[in-house]
């Protein structure tokens, strides 16, 4: 009874803390907006430097209005979500090809980290004279700054695995996709957990880039032609409405990493 008493008071604290720190978190966004709009209202800072809540709120129904916001953010999100998962799948899937030839993965070594060091932002103008002007180039932009750093990252794991595991496993005959399925998978969860939520940020900075570029419609485009035209307020709603959509992006992977990490803790 003790124990059971205990447990139960335990997990109170656990979801007390859950609520303080999202209190917290939904405070300092309210007092930030506050402090923001006040400033403005008040003329501490220029509002045609740094907009305001209530220009934004203006320029959102404006946008809205016309009929144009969904078709801009459809474009981004479309370009985004193509450009995370193929960038995420394919590094998998040549991380697991690299794992399975020690030769293969040794001679490709420093080229993987010479592509990582590179700054991608340098191969975007070859990418377009290549690829093409269009959504195909963002695209293309967004898999490049991804799949490298999700190869190293994932490869990285698998190659930290209890190599007496593997041992085990290969003195009962256990071939390579055996202990890739039951033992290296398994125990790199948590390494492809972090590349899918760092992946989320490089694909947003590859389709936004390319849409500086390229693009004559998307987020990205209304930001770079917002600030042509010295529309602050269009440039601060289409980061605000970015800085949404990823944070979605995020908590979606965080749902992913909370179920497998579940099912993990119920096998063992």
């Amino acid at each position: 009874m003790l124990m059971n008493e205990e447990h139960e008071l335990y997990l109170k604290n656990i979801k007390r803390n859950k609520v303080k720190i999202t209190v917290l978190r939904i405070a300092i966004l309210v007092v930030f907006i506050a402090v923001w709009e006040i400033a403005a209202q008040l003329k501490w800072i220029d509002p045609f430097l740094t907009s305001s809540p209530s220009r934004i709120l203006n320029s959102l129904v404006k946008f809205i209005n016309e009929g144009t916001l969904l078709r801009h953010i459809w474009v981004t999100c479309y370009e985004t979500i193509l450009g995370f998962v193929l960038g995420t799948v394919l590094g998998v899937i040549i991380a697991i090809l690299l794992w399975s030839s020690e030769t293969a993965s040794k001679v490709l070594d420093p080229y993987l980290v010479v592509l990582n060091a590179l700054p991608k932002v340098a191969l975007a103008p070859i990418i377009i004279f290549w690829v093409g002007n269009g959504t195909s180039a963002i695209i293309t932009i967004a898999l490049l700054i991804s799949i490298v750093t999700t190869i190293i990252s994932v490869l990285t794991g698998f190659k930290e695995v209890d190599k007496g595991k593997i041992l085990l496993m290969k003195t009962f005959r256990a071939n390579k996709w055996q202990i890739l399925r039951y033992l290296i998978f398994p125990a790199c969860i948590p390494v492809i957990i972090s590349a899918l939520k760092i992946n989320v940020g490089l694909s947003w900075v590859g389709v936004i880039m390319g849409e500086f570029l390229v693009a004559r419609e998307g987020l990205g485009f209304l930001i770079i032609y917002g600030g042509q035209i010295a529309q602050l307020d269009m440039v601060m709603m289409s980061i605000v409405i970015l800085s949404l959509i990823a944070f979605i992006m995020y908590e979606i992977v965080a749902v992913i990493e909370n179920k497998l990490c579940k099912k993990d803790d119920s096998y063992n």
